[in-house]
């Protein structure tokens, strides 16, 4: 919008670009962008374009940084090889950039990762690992984005939430449904643990 000879932005312009860094963030193309904005209504209102964003943000608070080879090697006390960083890669601890030489370190993760090298954790299991957690985690977020929209979103509208108010809900939905998952898979676990234990020994499962 112009006044005068200046441009500015409204409160929706701003919400719009914010939503198209987040897409351009997660590496959608322009293409993709350009449809999916489309989509939002041209009276959508500030809050309401930044429920889009907030449903695309980070669900978690983990800081990365940047690293350089010689800085994961410094903190690995040692020299790491090139199979060794493929492993860090594969594991999801580092992240080559494309623009330089550095890494984008999930800093939570490197050390516990690091150790795991140190054991000689082959890259075949950790590319085996990623592609299973890729493909369940994938069905896990369609059917529960398919109940989002067909039986959370309709209720949150009818009880006349405001925009502010479905902002914070789904600020609150996402640890609520992190914390589920963890839970949900450390049962999991323990019952496929329980199982071998049970296969090997021909004892019943506690």
């Amino acid at each position: 919008m112009k006044k005068g000879r200046q441009g500015f932005y409204t409160p929706v312009h701003v919400a719009r670009l914010e939503l198209v860094r987040e897409l351009q963030a997660h590496g959608f193309t322009l293409a993709a962008i350009e449809k999916y904005v489309a989509r939002v209504p041209a009276d959508a209102t500030p809050e309401s374009i930044s429920l889009h964003r907030t449903l695309l943000a980070p669900w978690t608070a983990e800081q990365s940084e940047p690293m350089t080879r010689d800085d994961l090697d410094a903190r690995a006390g040692r020299v790491l090889s090139d199979d060794e960083i493929e492993v860090l890669v594969a594991l999801e601890a580092i992240r080559p950039r494309e623009d330089d030489d550095h890494f984008d370190v999930t800093v939570a993760h490197l050390d516990a990762c690091l150790a795991l090298i140190q054991f000689g954790y082959p890259l075949q299991a950790a590319l085996a690992a990623r592609a299973i957690m890729t493909e369940h985690a994938t069905a896990i977020a369609e059917s529960l984005n398919a109940l989002f929209h067909e039986q959370v979103w309709p209720a949150f509208r009818a009880s006349g939430a405001q925009p502010s108010d479905l902002l914070r809900a789904v600020e609150t939905i996402k640890p609520i449904t992190t914390a589920a998952l963890v839970s949900h898979y450390e049962a999991a676990v323990t019952r496929a643990i329980g199982g071998r234990i049970a296969r090997l020994t021909g004892e019943e499962t506690p």
